[in-house]
């Protein structure tokens, strides 16, 4: 566990584990499975890395087969998520391509029905942040980049998904802190996550009578390829010691909470926020 900041560094986006200092914890050594979502099939969009490679080796570690989305720039990254996904026991399915795009949102929702048979788990991961220095200063195509990466891909998977979905289904969206504490430089980044919650609310309403569940996680400080790929090197020796818990958060000490919402130990659990912030409230 690491309880320090960290050192300065900066990252192209969208990001990348292997340059990280230090490497993040995505339980590849600690996760222990025990079955519960056993002959489940998830898809996770932002599976390569961060939170969603730790939830990607916690759903295998319980059972179920995985299928991640992400950008080809991140290939490395989802190839080592999904050598995880088969050293325990199932099948990883990789869909490269641009979230940004309605046509590949939907390619990849059939591929996965295609090749795992159906979905079981939609996990609503993938997300984009930069840090902005003004409202006056932000250029539509930066804010339109985090609109339709957060918010137009989340509609357009779910969408493509929902009528695939048998009942004991589960989706759960990866929301923020943000979306109920918002930072100035992250303006439109926290309005996609507050939006996020609006669209988790309104969607569990719509499918409970289905037997469908909608939840969100809404992490705090976590260290992941974003974070250094988010332009402000100089918040990093900080990052996160502001928490109660006095550290930023591992991604694999979100797992547990997307396993929770995912299981039958969350069977009367939608359109819950479940916060994972270190301590500061939501």
């Amino acid at each position: 566990m690491h309880t320090d900041g960290f050192p300065k560094q900066e990252q192209e986006q969208p990001g990348l584990t292997g340059p990280m200092d230090p490497r993040p914890d995505h339980g590849e050594t600690s996760y222990v499975g025990a079955g519960r979502l056993a002959g489940k099939r998830a898809l996770i969009t932002g599976g390569d890395s961060g939170i969603g490679r730790a939830v990607a080796i916690a759903f295998a570690r319980e059972g179920a087969d995985v299928a991640i989305g992400y950008l080809p720039e991140e290939q490395e990254d989802a190839e080592d998520t999904a050598a995880w996904i088969e050293l325990a026991g199932q099948r990883s399915v990789l869909l490269p391509g641009d979230l940004t795009d309605e046509a590949h949102c939907q390619w990849m929702v059939r591929e996965t029905l295609s090749e795992l048979g159906g979905i079981d788990i939609l996990v609503l991961n993938a997300g984009y942040q930069e840090a902005r220095d003004g409202l006056e200063n932000l250029p539509t195509e930066e804010f339109d980049r985090v609109f339709r990466t957060n918010l137009y891909s989340m509609m357009w998977i779910a969408r493509e998904t929902i009528p695939h979905l048998a009942e004991g289904s589960s989706i759960i969206t990866t929301s923020s802190i943000q979306a109920f504490n918002p930072s100035p430089e992250l303006i439109d980044y926290a309005m996609t996550k507050a939006a996020q919650v609006a669209f988790t609310k309104a969607l569990a309403a719509e499918l409970g009578e289905r037997g469908i569940r909608v939840n969100a996680v809404a992490p705090g400080p976590i260290w992941t390829p974003l974070i250094p790929a988010t332009s402000w090197p100089d918040k990093l020796p900080t990052f996160g010691q502001d928490t109660p818990l006095g550290r930023a958060g591992q991604p694999a000490e979100l797992a547990g909470a997307y396993v929770y919402l995912a299981s039958e130990a969350g069977s009367y659990v939608s359109g819950a926020v479940l916060p994972v912030t270190g301590g500061k409230p939501l």
